[in-house]
């Protein structure tokens, strides 16, 4: 099942970005995607499906776009360096 969600922008958002609707909305996607889950929020398989790509594509864009592909909280690595 999927949803679809609509809102207006004006036109020349598109030129100012240089980028036709189409192409927007991929970007939109994928940018929602990747700041979801830089802030914990999904998974990386959900943030791919949510961006509508594979998750090797999505874990390439995280590159990409400068985020870690490891989110690990500082709670996380102390819990983990104990049991080493």
């Amino acid at each position: 099942m999927s949803v679809t969600v609509q809102f207006d922008l004006p036109e020349s958002v598109f030129s100012s970005i240089r980028s036709a609707p189409d192409d927007f909305v991929s970007e939109l996607r994928l940018a929602a995607a990747i700041k979801w889950f830089e802030s914990g929020r999904i998974s990386q398989g959900k943030a791919a499906e949510v961006a509508g790509i594979s998750r090797q594509a999505f874990h390439d864009a995280l590159s990409e776009y400068g985020v870690s592909a490891f989110q690990v909280s500082s709670e996380d690595l102390r819990d983990e360096l104990r049991t080493l």
